[in-house]
Protein backbone atom coordinates (compact mmCIF):
# COMPACT_ATOMS: atom_id res chain seq x y z
CA UNK A 1 0.00 0.00 0.00
CA UNK A 2 1.74 3.13 -1.18
CA UNK A 3 2.84 5.38 1.86
CA UNK A 4 1.29 2.68 4.65
CA UNK A 5 4.40 -0.01 4.89
CA UNK A 6 5.98 1.51 7.81
CA UNK A 7 2.79 3.38 9.53
CA UNK A 8 1.13 -0.15 10.79
CA UNK A 9 4.58 -0.20 13.25
CA UNK A 10 3.30 2.86 14.78
CA UNK A 11 6.93 4.51 13.69
CA UNK A 12 7.23 7.38 10.91
CA UNK A 13 9.85 6.78 8.49
CA UNK A 14 12.32 9.78 7.91
CA UNK A 15 13.97 10.24 4.91
CA UNK A 16 17.23 9.50 5.48
CA UNK A 17 19.74 6.43 5.26
CA UNK A 18 21.17 5.52 2.36
CA UNK A 19 21.05 6.54 -1.48
CA UNK A 20 20.48 4.29 -4.31
CA UNK A 21 21.37 4.78 -7.95
CA UNK A 22 18.32 3.97 -10.19
CA UNK A 23 19.07 0.80 -12.13
CA UNK A 24 22.05 -0.06 -11.77
CA UNK A 25 21.90 -1.50 -7.73
CA UNK A 26 25.17 0.24 -6.54
CA UNK A 27 24.85 2.68 -3.42
CA UNK A 28 26.55 5.37 -1.88
CA UNK A 29 26.17 6.83 1.57
CA UNK A 30 24.47 9.97 2.10
CA UNK A 31 22.48 12.03 4.48
CA UNK A 32 19.41 12.41 2.08
CA UNK A 33 18.87 11.80 -1.36
CA UNK A 34 21.48 12.19 -3.75
CA UNK A 35 21.82 12.60 -7.35
CA UNK A 36 23.90 10.95 -9.90
CA UNK A 37 25.21 10.91 -13.44
CA UNK A 38 23.73 8.65 -16.25
CA UNK A 39 25.94 6.58 -18.27
CA UNK A 40 26.11 8.98 -21.00
CA UNK A 41 27.22 11.36 -19.05
CA UNK A 42 24.45 13.81 -18.78
CA UNK A 43 23.04 15.36 -15.42
CA UNK A 44 20.62 12.65 -15.28
CA UNK A 45 19.03 13.33 -11.96
CA UNK A 46 18.12 10.22 -10.22
CA UNK A 47 17.20 9.99 -6.60
CA UNK A 48 16.16 7.07 -4.27
CA UNK A 49 15.86 7.74 -0.71
CA UNK A 50 15.26 4.97 1.62
CA UNK A 51 13.75 5.82 4.84
CA UNK A 52 15.11 4.86 9.11
CA UNK A 53 12.63 4.10 11.63
CA UNK A 54 12.23 7.28 14.42
CA UNK A 55 12.15 5.62 17.39
CA UNK A 56 8.88 7.89 18.11
CA UNK A 57 6.74 10.02 16.36
CA UNK A 58 8.13 12.74 18.99
CA UNK A 59 11.47 12.11 17.63
CA UNK A 60 10.31 13.16 14.09
CA UNK A 61 8.62 16.36 15.37
CA UNK A 62 11.14 17.38 18.03
CA UNK A 63 13.59 17.21 15.49
CA UNK A 64 11.70 19.39 13.21
CA UNK A 65 10.99 21.73 16.13
CA UNK A 66 14.91 22.15 16.67
CA UNK A 67 15.40 22.62 12.97
CA UNK A 68 13.06 25.20 12.70
CA UNK A 69 14.32 26.85 16.38
CA UNK A 70 18.03 27.22 14.23
CA UNK A 71 16.65 28.73 11.13
CA UNK A 72 14.56 31.00 12.87
CA UNK A 73 17.54 32.68 14.54
CA UNK A 74 19.74 32.31 11.58
CA UNK A 75 16.75 33.85 9.39
CA UNK A 76 16.76 36.95 12.08
CA UNK A 77 20.86 37.46 12.34
CA UNK A 78 20.67 37.49 7.97
CA UNK A 79 17.87 39.43 8.32
CA UNK A 80 18.98 42.34 10.20
CA UNK A 81 21.82 42.65 7.43
CA UNK A 82 19.74 42.28 4.60
CA UNK A 83 18.96 44.59 1.54
CA UNK A 84 16.11 43.79 -0.71
CA UNK A 85 17.30 42.70 -3.80
CA UNK A 86 15.71 42.23 -6.87
CA UNK A 87 15.56 38.39 -7.53
CA UNK A 88 17.49 36.28 -10.21
CA UNK A 89 14.79 33.58 -9.86
CA UNK A 90 13.23 32.10 -12.95
CA UNK A 91 9.44 31.02 -13.71
CA UNK A 92 8.54 27.70 -14.36
CA UNK A 93 6.62 28.84 -17.37
CA UNK A 94 4.51 26.78 -19.19
CA UNK A 95 4.59 23.46 -18.04
CA UNK A 96 2.56 19.89 -17.73
CA UNK A 97 1.61 18.26 -14.66
CA UNK A 98 0.39 14.73 -13.73
CA UNK A 99 -0.08 12.48 -10.50
CA UNK A 100 -0.98 9.11 -10.13
CA UNK A 101 -2.39 7.28 -7.54
CA UNK A 102 -2.64 3.02 -8.03
CA UNK A 103 -3.55 0.43 -4.96
CA UNK A 104 -1.19 -2.31 -6.65
CA UNK A 105 1.02 -2.35 -9.48
CA UNK A 106 3.05 0.43 -10.94
CA UNK A 107 2.40 4.07 -11.23
CA UNK A 108 5.52 4.94 -13.68
CA UNK A 109 4.10 3.41 -16.65
CA UNK A 110 1.11 5.12 -16.20
CA UNK A 111 2.86 8.33 -15.55
CA UNK A 112 4.83 8.15 -18.67
CA UNK A 113 1.68 7.90 -21.02
CA UNK A 114 0.28 11.02 -19.05
CA UNK A 115 3.10 13.22 -19.69
CA UNK A 116 3.30 11.95 -23.60
CA UNK A 117 -0.36 13.52 -23.65
CA UNK A 118 0.97 16.56 -21.65
CA UNK A 119 4.18 17.15 -24.09
CA UNK A 120 2.68 20.40 -25.71
CA UNK A 121 2.76 21.99 -22.94
CA UNK A 122 6.78 21.12 -22.87
CA UNK A 123 9.77 20.02 -24.62
CA UNK A 124 12.33 20.66 -22.99
CA UNK A 125 12.92 18.41 -19.99
CA UNK A 126 10.89 15.90 -18.05
CA UNK A 127 11.00 14.60 -14.96
CA UNK A 128 9.09 11.76 -12.48
CA UNK A 129 9.37 10.24 -9.01
CA UNK A 130 7.58 7.52 -7.90
CA UNK A 131 7.06 6.15 -4.16
CA UNK A 132 7.50 2.04 -3.11
CA UNK A 133 6.41 2.33 0.45
CA UNK A 134 10.07 2.07 1.23
CA UNK A 135 11.93 4.58 -1.04
CA UNK A 136 11.19 7.28 -3.33
CA UNK A 137 12.89 6.82 -6.96
CA UNK A 138 13.09 9.60 -9.15
CA UNK A 139 14.43 10.59 -12.95
CA UNK A 140 14.93 13.98 -14.89
CA UNK A 141 16.37 15.47 -17.59
CA UNK A 142 16.55 17.97 -20.10
CA UNK A 143 14.93 16.36 -23.67
CA UNK A 144 11.40 14.69 -24.70
CA UNK A 145 9.70 11.97 -22.40
CA UNK A 146 10.29 9.14 -25.02
CA UNK A 147 14.43 9.91 -24.90
CA UNK A 148 14.62 10.33 -20.90
CA UNK A 149 12.60 7.22 -19.99
CA UNK A 150 13.85 4.31 -21.41
CA UNK A 151 12.75 0.80 -20.77
CA UNK A 152 15.90 0.62 -17.99
CA UNK A 153 14.61 3.94 -16.09
CA UNK A 154 11.23 2.53 -16.57
CA UNK A 155 12.10 -0.81 -14.67
CA UNK A 156 14.02 1.42 -11.93
CA UNK A 157 10.88 3.56 -11.16
CA UNK A 158 8.95 1.13 -8.60
CA UNK A 159 6.19 1.99 -6.90
CA UNK A 160 2.22 2.42 -7.41
CA UNK A 161 1.99 6.65 -6.47
CA UNK A 162 4.07 8.70 -8.28
CA UNK A 163 4.77 12.64 -10.04
CA UNK A 164 5.44 13.78 -13.44
CA UNK A 165 6.52 16.92 -14.66
CA UNK A 166 7.43 18.47 -18.29
CA UNK A 167 8.36 21.89 -19.22
CA UNK A 168 9.36 24.68 -21.98
CA UNK A 169 13.04 26.26 -21.76
CA UNK A 170 13.40 28.94 -19.35
CA UNK A 171 15.72 32.07 -18.72
CA UNK A 172 18.85 30.73 -17.29
CA UNK A 173 17.18 27.66 -16.29
CA UNK A 174 18.59 25.14 -19.38
CA UNK A 175 20.46 22.83 -17.03
CA UNK A 176 18.72 18.76 -15.57
CA UNK A 177 18.76 20.48 -12.16
CA UNK A 178 16.03 22.80 -12.95
CA UNK A 179 14.19 20.20 -13.97
CA UNK A 180 11.14 19.14 -11.96
CA UNK A 181 10.25 17.33 -9.34
CA UNK A 182 11.72 19.34 -6.41
CA UNK A 183 12.60 17.96 -3.11
CA UNK A 184 13.19 18.66 0.49
CA UNK A 185 13.62 16.02 3.13
CA UNK A 186 12.79 18.22 6.36
CA UNK A 187 9.89 17.69 7.38
CA UNK A 188 9.01 14.01 6.16
CA UNK A 189 10.03 14.09 3.13
CA UNK A 190 8.37 16.15 0.39
CA UNK A 191 8.74 16.08 -3.40
CA UNK A 192 6.64 19.02 -5.62
CA UNK A 193 5.60 19.74 -9.49
CA UNK A 194 4.26 23.42 -10.05
CA UNK A 195 2.96 25.15 -13.04
CA UNK A 196 2.64 28.44 -12.78
CA UNK A 197 4.21 31.63 -11.59
CA UNK A 198 4.98 33.16 -8.31
CA UNK A 199 4.80 36.81 -8.42
CA UNK A 200 6.18 38.29 -4.88
CA UNK A 201 9.30 35.63 -4.68
CA UNK A 202 11.34 37.94 -3.42
CA UNK A 203 9.49 38.48 -0.45
CA UNK A 204 8.82 34.80 -0.19
CA UNK A 205 12.73 33.85 -0.46
CA UNK A 206 13.72 36.55 2.52
CA UNK A 207 11.11 34.78 4.79
CA UNK A 208 12.78 31.43 4.26
CA UNK A 209 16.28 32.82 6.16
CA UNK A 210 18.32 29.29 6.36
CA UNK A 211 16.45 27.37 4.14
CA UNK A 212 19.15 26.27 1.26
CA UNK A 213 17.84 25.83 -2.30
CA UNK A 214 19.81 24.19 -5.10
CA UNK A 215 18.00 26.15 -8.02
CA UNK A 216 17.30 28.97 -9.53
CA UNK A 217 13.23 27.89 -9.91
CA UNK A 218 10.39 29.79 -8.26
CA UNK A 219 9.18 26.40 -8.08
CA UNK A 220 11.81 25.66 -5.34
CA UNK A 221 10.57 28.36 -3.20
CA UNK A 222 7.50 27.15 -3.20
CA UNK A 223 7.88 23.72 -1.86
CA UNK A 224 10.58 25.70 0.92
CA UNK A 225 7.51 27.96 1.88
CA UNK A 226 5.09 24.68 2.12
CA UNK A 227 7.71 22.79 3.58
CA UNK A 228 8.30 25.63 6.36
CA UNK A 229 5.00 25.69 7.05
CA UNK A 230 4.54 21.92 7.73
CA UNK A 231 7.62 22.33 10.02
CA UNK A 232 5.73 24.69 11.80
CA UNK A 233 2.42 23.37 12.05
CA UNK A 234 4.30 20.07 13.23
CA UNK A 235 6.25 22.51 16.03
CA UNK A 236 3.05 24.35 16.88
CA UNK A 237 0.71 21.07 17.43
CA UNK A 238 2.92 18.29 18.04
CA UNK A 239 -0.39 15.73 18.30
CA UNK A 240 -1.89 17.15 15.48
CA UNK A 241 -2.63 14.36 13.09
CA UNK A 242 -0.52 14.94 9.59
CA UNK A 243 -3.91 14.92 7.53
CA UNK A 244 -5.12 17.99 9.13
CA UNK A 245 -1.20 19.71 9.39
CA UNK A 246 -0.61 19.37 5.87
CA UNK A 247 -3.84 21.28 5.47
CA UNK A 248 -3.49 24.34 7.79
CA UNK A 249 -0.05 24.36 6.20
CA UNK A 250 -1.48 24.61 2.79
CA UNK A 251 -4.02 27.32 3.79
CA UNK A 252 -0.80 29.38 5.73
CA UNK A 253 1.22 28.75 2.21
CA UNK A 254 -1.32 29.99 0.34
CA UNK A 255 -2.42 33.35 2.41
CA UNK A 256 1.59 34.05 1.53
CA UNK A 257 2.31 32.90 -1.86
CA UNK A 258 1.01 35.16 -4.84
CA UNK A 259 0.83 34.50 -8.41
CA UNK A 260 -0.33 31.24 -10.46
CA UNK A 261 0.15 27.92 -9.03
CA UNK A 262 -1.55 24.61 -9.56
CA UNK A 263 0.91 21.69 -7.90
CA UNK A 264 1.01 18.15 -6.95
CA UNK A 265 3.54 16.76 -4.18
CA UNK A 266 4.25 13.47 -2.59
CA UNK A 267 4.17 14.04 1.11
CA UNK A 268 5.82 11.19 2.83
CA UNK A 269 3.27 9.10 5.35
CA UNK A 270 0.83 11.92 4.16
CA UNK A 271 -0.12 10.78 0.69
CA UNK A 272 -0.87 12.73 -2.62
CA UNK A 273 -1.52 16.10 -2.14
CA UNK A 274 -2.65 18.70 -5.09
CA UNK A 275 -3.42 22.16 -4.60
CA UNK A 276 -4.66 25.54 -6.56
CA UNK A 277 -4.38 29.10 -6.50
CA UNK A 278 -6.90 31.28 -5.44
CA UNK A 279 -7.59 32.48 -8.92
CA UNK A 280 -7.30 28.94 -10.31
CA UNK A 281 -5.07 30.85 -13.24
CA UNK A 282 -3.48 27.62 -14.19
CA UNK A 283 -5.74 24.60 -14.56
CA UNK A 284 -5.55 20.96 -12.62
CA UNK A 285 -8.19 18.28 -13.18
CA UNK A 286 -9.08 15.37 -11.16
CA UNK A 287 -9.92 12.23 -11.87
CA UNK A 288 -11.11 8.70 -10.91
CA UNK A 289 -11.32 5.10 -11.56
CA UNK A 290 -11.87 1.61 -10.02
CA UNK A 291 -9.04 -0.92 -8.78
CA UNK A 292 -8.83 -3.44 -11.56
CA UNK A 293 -7.69 -5.73 -8.28
CA UNK A 294 -10.31 -4.70 -6.28
CA UNK A 295 -13.33 -2.82 -7.77
CA UNK A 296 -14.18 -1.89 -4.05
CA UNK A 297 -11.08 0.52 -4.20
CA UNK A 298 -10.71 4.02 -5.70
CA UNK A 299 -7.79 4.90 -8.37
CA UNK A 300 -6.93 8.72 -8.63
CA UNK A 301 -5.21 10.80 -11.16
CA UNK A 302 -4.34 14.71 -11.13
CA UNK A 303 -3.40 16.34 -14.22
CA UNK A 304 -3.04 20.04 -16.16
CA UNK A 305 -5.51 18.64 -18.50
CA UNK A 306 -8.26 15.49 -18.56
CA UNK A 307 -6.88 14.98 -21.82
CA UNK A 308 -4.38 13.24 -20.35
CA UNK A 309 -7.04 10.97 -18.59
CA UNK A 310 -8.46 8.90 -21.58
CA UNK A 311 -5.17 6.70 -22.18
CA UNK A 312 -5.02 5.47 -18.39
CA UNK A 313 -8.79 4.51 -18.02
CA UNK A 314 -9.57 7.78 -15.59
CA UNK A 315 -12.35 9.93 -16.00
CA UNK A 316 -12.74 13.72 -14.87
CA UNK A 317 -13.99 14.27 -11.58
CA UNK A 318 -14.09 17.28 -11.65
CA UNK A 319 -11.81 20.99 -11.64
CA UNK A 320 -9.67 21.25 -8.34
CA UNK A 321 -11.11 24.65 -7.07
CA UNK A 322 -9.42 27.98 -6.61
CA UNK A 323 -8.39 27.89 -3.68
CA UNK A 324 -8.82 24.04 -2.82
CA UNK A 325 -6.46 21.73 -1.21
CA UNK A 326 -6.87 17.83 -2.19
CA UNK A 327 -5.28 14.82 -0.33
CA UNK A 328 -5.37 11.33 -1.42
CA UNK A 329 -4.61 9.40 1.36
CA UNK A 330 -3.14 6.05 1.53
CA UNK A 331 -5.62 3.83 1.53
CA UNK A 332 -6.62 5.98 -1.58
CA UNK A 333 -9.53 8.02 0.74
CA UNK A 334 -10.02 11.42 -1.35
CA UNK A 335 -9.97 14.42 1.27
CA UNK A 336 -10.86 17.90 -0.09
CA UNK A 337 -10.49 21.14 2.27
CA UNK A 338 -11.36 25.15 1.12
CA UNK A 339 -8.00 26.44 2.23
CA UNK A 340 -9.20 29.88 1.28
CA UNK A 341 -12.09 31.24 -0.71
CA UNK A 342 -11.43 31.51 -4.40
CA UNK A 343 -12.62 33.04 -7.53
CA UNK A 344 -11.98 31.26 -10.51
CA UNK A 345 -10.07 33.86 -12.92
CA UNK A 346 -8.34 30.65 -15.43
CA UNK A 347 -5.87 32.42 -17.61
CA UNK A 348 -7.68 32.77 -21.00
CA UNK A 349 -4.76 31.78 -23.42
CA UNK A 350 -5.06 28.32 -21.96
CA UNK A 351 -8.27 27.88 -24.37
CA UNK A 352 -6.59 29.87 -27.63
CA UNK A 353 -2.91 28.26 -27.89
CA UNK A 354 -1.83 25.95 -24.59
CA UNK A 355 -4.52 23.66 -24.01
CA UNK A 356 -5.08 20.33 -25.98
CA UNK A 357 -8.63 20.88 -27.96
CA UNK A 358 -10.34 17.56 -26.44
CA UNK A 359 -9.27 18.68 -23.02
CA UNK A 360 -12.22 20.62 -20.83
CA UNK A 361 -10.70 22.83 -18.22
CA UNK A 362 -12.86 24.77 -15.82
CA UNK A 363 -16.20 23.37 -17.53
CA UNK A 364 -15.41 25.07 -20.97
CA UNK A 365 -14.41 22.57 -24.03
CA UNK A 366 -11.55 24.15 -25.49
CA UNK A 367 -12.58 22.71 -29.21
CA UNK A 368 -16.06 24.41 -28.65
CA UNK A 369 -14.20 27.56 -27.05
CA UNK A 370 -12.08 27.81 -30.56
CA UNK A 371 -15.46 26.86 -32.51
CA UNK A 372 -17.04 30.22 -31.12
CA UNK A 373 -14.20 32.20 -31.52
CA UNK A 374 -14.11 31.44 -35.04
CA UNK A 375 -17.70 32.44 -35.21
CA UNK A 376 -17.40 35.67 -33.24
CA UNK A 377 -14.11 36.68 -35.94
CA UNK A 378 -16.14 35.58 -39.32
CA UNK A 379 -18.81 38.39 -38.03
CA UNK A 380 -16.06 41.07 -38.00
CA UNK A 381 -14.24 39.47 -41.29
CA UNK A 382 -17.91 40.10 -42.98
CA UNK A 383 -17.30 43.94 -42.87
CA UNK A 384 -14.44 43.77 -44.46
CA UNK A 385 -16.29 43.87 -47.84
CA UNK A 386 -13.41 45.17 -49.78
CA UNK A 387 -11.25 41.93 -48.93
CA UNK A 388 -11.46 39.38 -52.29
CA UNK A 389 -11.21 36.06 -50.40
CA UNK A 390 -11.26 32.69 -52.59
CA UNK A 391 -9.86 30.21 -50.03
CA UNK A 392 -9.71 29.73 -46.03
CA UNK A 393 -6.62 28.54 -44.62
CA UNK A 394 -5.73 27.66 -41.42
CA UNK A 395 -2.18 27.67 -39.83
CA UNK A 396 -1.77 24.13 -37.98
CA UNK A 397 -2.75 23.06 -35.37
CA UNK A 398 -4.35 25.27 -33.22
CA UNK A 399 -6.44 27.21 -35.56
CA UNK A 400 -8.16 24.86 -37.43
CA UNK A 401 -11.48 24.70 -34.98
CA UNK A 402 -11.45 28.65 -35.79
CA UNK A 403 -10.69 28.24 -39.36
CA UNK A 404 -13.83 25.81 -40.12
CA UNK A 405 -16.33 28.24 -38.65
CA UNK A 406 -14.52 30.69 -40.33
CA UNK A 407 -14.97 29.14 -43.84
CA UNK A 408 -18.63 28.04 -42.75
CA UNK A 409 -19.64 31.38 -41.74
CA UNK A 410 -18.92 32.86 -44.78
CA UNK A 411 -19.53 30.34 -47.22
CA UNK A 412 -15.66 29.82 -48.88
CA UNK A 413 -13.85 26.69 -49.28
CA UNK A 414 -11.44 25.05 -46.12
CA UNK A 415 -8.41 23.96 -47.57
CA UNK A 416 -5.50 22.39 -45.39
CA UNK A 417 -2.24 24.33 -47.68
CA UNK A 418 0.19 23.95 -44.78
CA UNK A 419 1.83 20.76 -44.48
CA UNK A 420 3.54 20.13 -41.19
CA UNK A 421 6.29 18.59 -40.11
CA UNK A 422 5.35 16.65 -36.79
CA UNK A 423 8.93 16.52 -35.49
CA UNK A 424 9.57 20.01 -34.66
CA UNK A 425 8.76 21.13 -31.82
CA UNK A 426 6.18 24.09 -30.93
CA UNK A 427 7.64 27.54 -32.25
CA UNK A 428 6.07 29.34 -29.57
CA UNK A 429 7.85 27.38 -26.98
CA UNK A 430 11.51 27.32 -28.54
CA UNK A 431 14.15 29.04 -25.84
CA UNK A 432 15.23 32.40 -28.48
CA UNK A 433 14.29 34.42 -31.66
CA UNK A 434 17.12 32.62 -33.72
CA UNK A 435 15.97 29.18 -32.58
CA UNK A 436 11.94 29.89 -33.71
CA UNK A 437 12.90 31.54 -36.87
CA UNK A 438 15.16 28.54 -38.41
CA UNK A 439 12.63 26.05 -37.15
CA UNK A 440 9.54 27.82 -38.90
CA UNK A 441 10.87 26.43 -42.70
CA UNK A 442 11.58 23.21 -41.48
CA UNK A 443 8.13 22.96 -39.32
CA UNK A 444 5.77 24.18 -42.41
CA UNK A 445 5.39 24.08 -46.13
CA UNK A 446 3.15 25.04 -48.30
CA UNK A 447 1.04 23.06 -50.98
CA UNK A 448 1.34 24.99 -54.56
CA UNK A 449 -1.82 23.50 -55.67
CA UNK A 450 -3.94 25.66 -53.22
CA UNK A 451 -2.25 28.79 -53.32
CA UNK A 452 -1.40 29.07 -56.62
CA UNK A 453 -3.44 32.09 -58.31
CA UNK A 454 -6.12 32.57 -55.21
CA UNK A 455 -6.53 34.99 -52.88
CA UNK A 456 -5.89 33.50 -49.57
CA UNK A 457 -7.46 34.18 -45.93
CA UNK A 458 -4.63 32.95 -43.07
CA UNK A 459 -5.87 31.89 -39.76
CA UNK A 460 -4.08 31.26 -36.74
CA UNK A 461 -5.26 31.11 -33.09
CA UNK A 462 -2.69 33.96 -32.03
CA UNK A 463 -0.03 36.33 -33.37
CA UNK A 464 2.49 36.99 -30.73
CA UNK A 465 5.83 38.19 -31.87
CA UNK A 466 5.21 37.57 -35.34
CA UNK A 467 8.27 35.55 -36.45
CA UNK A 468 5.84 32.31 -37.58
CA UNK A 469 3.31 34.59 -39.32
CA UNK A 470 5.52 36.65 -41.16
CA UNK A 471 7.85 33.37 -42.84
CA UNK A 472 4.52 32.19 -43.52
CA UNK A 473 2.92 34.79 -45.72
CA UNK A 474 6.53 34.58 -47.43
CA UNK A 475 6.30 30.90 -48.22
CA UNK A 476 1.98 31.46 -49.65
CA UNK A 477 3.51 34.48 -51.68
CA UNK A 478 6.10 32.03 -52.85
CA UNK A 479 3.56 28.99 -53.59
CA UNK A 480 1.93 31.42 -55.90
CA UNK A 481 -0.58 33.18 -53.70
CA UNK A 482 -1.94 36.63 -54.98
CA UNK A 483 -3.17 37.96 -51.99
CA UNK A 484 -2.90 37.32 -48.54
CA UNK A 485 -5.35 38.45 -46.01
CA UNK A 486 -4.94 37.71 -42.12
CA UNK A 487 -7.12 36.95 -39.27
CA UNK A 488 -6.02 35.77 -36.01
CA UNK A 489 -8.65 33.90 -33.55
CA UNK A 490 -7.11 35.86 -30.44
CA UNK A 491 -6.87 39.72 -29.82
CA UNK A 492 -3.39 41.65 -30.86
CA UNK A 493 -0.76 40.58 -27.59
CA UNK A 494 0.27 43.81 -26.07
CA UNK A 495 1.24 43.01 -22.29
CA UNK A 496 3.41 40.68 -20.83
CA UNK A 497 2.14 37.14 -19.50
CA UNK A 498 3.64 36.70 -15.37
CA UNK A 499 1.15 34.02 -15.19
CA UNK A 500 3.26 31.00 -16.21
CA UNK A 501 4.05 31.59 -19.73
CA UNK A 502 6.79 32.74 -22.13
CA UNK A 503 5.54 36.46 -22.87
CA UNK A 504 7.87 38.74 -20.59
CA UNK A 505 8.74 41.60 -22.36
CA UNK A 506 6.57 44.15 -24.40
CA UNK A 507 9.28 44.75 -26.53
CA UNK A 508 8.84 41.28 -28.22
CA UNK A 509 5.05 41.73 -29.52
CA UNK A 510 4.40 42.63 -32.97
CA UNK A 511 1.49 44.38 -32.12
CA UNK A 512 3.71 46.45 -29.36
CA UNK A 513 3.43 50.04 -29.94
CA UNK A 514 1.77 49.16 -33.40
CA UNK A 515 -1.64 49.75 -34.50
CA UNK A 516 -3.52 47.41 -37.18
CA UNK A 517 -2.39 48.59 -40.09
CA UNK A 518 1.53 48.96 -38.78
CA UNK A 519 1.59 45.06 -37.77
CA UNK A 520 0.16 44.34 -41.29
CA UNK A 521 2.39 46.22 -42.74
CA UNK A 522 5.44 44.47 -40.92
CA UNK A 523 4.14 41.00 -41.38
CA UNK A 524 3.96 41.70 -45.01
CA UNK A 525 0.14 40.65 -45.31
CA UNK A 526 -2.42 42.67 -47.92
CA UNK A 527 -4.84 42.80 -44.58
CA UNK A 528 -4.81 41.80 -41.03
CA UNK A 529 -8.33 41.59 -38.84
CA UNK A 530 -7.81 40.83 -34.75
CA UNK A 531 -10.49 39.08 -32.75
CA UNK A 532 -11.61 41.88 -29.95
CA UNK A 533 -11.24 41.33 -26.34
CA UNK A 534 -15.00 41.66 -25.70
CA UNK A 535 -16.05 38.94 -27.72
CA UNK A 536 -13.22 36.64 -26.65
CA UNK A 537 -14.16 37.38 -23.44
CA UNK A 538 -17.90 36.55 -23.95
CA UNK A 539 -17.05 33.66 -26.02
CA UNK A 540 -15.84 32.26 -22.56
CA UNK A 541 -18.54 33.73 -20.46
CA UNK A 542 -21.11 32.12 -22.95
CA UNK A 543 -19.70 28.59 -21.98
CA UNK A 544 -19.34 28.68 -18.35
CA UNK A 545 -21.65 31.45 -16.26
CA UNK A 546 -19.84 31.43 -13.47
CA UNK A 547 -16.49 32.34 -14.34
CA UNK A 548 -17.84 36.12 -13.90
CA UNK A 549 -13.60 36.75 -14.44
CA UNK A 550 -10.61 35.54 -17.12
CA UNK A 551 -7.26 36.42 -16.70
CA UNK A 552 -6.52 38.27 -19.98
CA UNK A 553 -3.85 40.26 -18.83
CA UNK A 554 -1.91 39.84 -22.02
CA UNK A 555 -4.77 41.21 -24.04
CA UNK A 556 -5.96 43.91 -21.60
CA UNK A 557 -3.33 44.21 -18.85
CA UNK A 558 -5.40 43.52 -16.00
CA UNK A 559 -3.34 41.18 -13.94
CA UNK A 560 -6.37 39.65 -11.89
CA UNK A 561 -3.53 39.29 -8.62
CA UNK A 562 -3.53 42.89 -8.71
CA UNK A 563 0.34 43.35 -7.61
CA UNK A 564 1.60 43.53 -10.81
CA UNK A 565 3.30 47.23 -11.13
CA UNK A 566 5.32 48.90 -13.98
CA UNK A 567 8.88 47.96 -11.91
CA UNK A 568 7.71 44.49 -11.97
CA UNK A 569 7.10 44.45 -15.62
CA UNK A 570 10.30 46.66 -15.88
CA UNK A 571 12.33 43.96 -14.00
CA UNK A 572 10.55 41.01 -15.83
CA UNK A 573 11.59 42.22 -19.07
CA UNK A 574 15.46 42.45 -17.82
CA UNK A 575 15.46 38.86 -16.88
CA UNK A 576 13.28 37.41 -19.34
CA UNK A 577 14.50 34.94 -21.84
CA UNK A 578 13.31 37.59 -25.17
CA UNK A 579 16.33 40.15 -23.78
CA UNK A 580 18.41 41.21 -26.57
CA UNK A 581 16.39 39.32 -29.37
CA UNK A 582 14.67 41.74 -32.79
CA UNK A 583 10.82 41.34 -34.23
CA UNK A 584 8.46 39.41 -33.45
CA UNK A 585 7.32 35.59 -33.32
CA UNK A 586 4.74 33.84 -33.73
Amino acid sequence: MPFATLAHAGARPVIGGAATRVGDGRRAASAAPTRAGGDDGKQNAVRAGTLRLARSSADLRAASAMTRSSRTFRAAVDGARTRPRVSRRHAARMCGIIGVFRQDGAAAPELYEGLLMLQHRGQDSAGMVTFDGLRFRERKDNGLVASIFDKRAMDALEGSIGIGHVRYPTAGGLSATEAQPFFVNSPLGIYLIHNGNLTNTNELELSLGGRMMKTSSDSEVLLNVLAEDISGEMTDDPEADLDKIIFDACTKTMKKVKGAYSCIAMVNQVGLFAFRDPNGIRPLVLGSRKSAEDPEKDEWCVASEDSAFGPLGFSRVRDVNAGEAILITPEGKMISRQCVNGQISPCIFEYIYLARPDSTLNGISVYEFQLELGRRLARRIKDREEWEIDVVVPVPDGSRPSAIEIAQELELPYREGLVKNRYVGRTFIMPDQRTRELSVRRKLNAMRSVFNGKKVLLVDDSIVRGTTMSQIVQMCRSAGATKVYLASAAPPVKHPNVYGVDMPSRDEFVAHNRDEEGVCELLGADGLIYQSVADMLQAGRSMNSQIERFDASCFDGDYVCGDIDEKYLENLAKGGRGKGRKGAAR
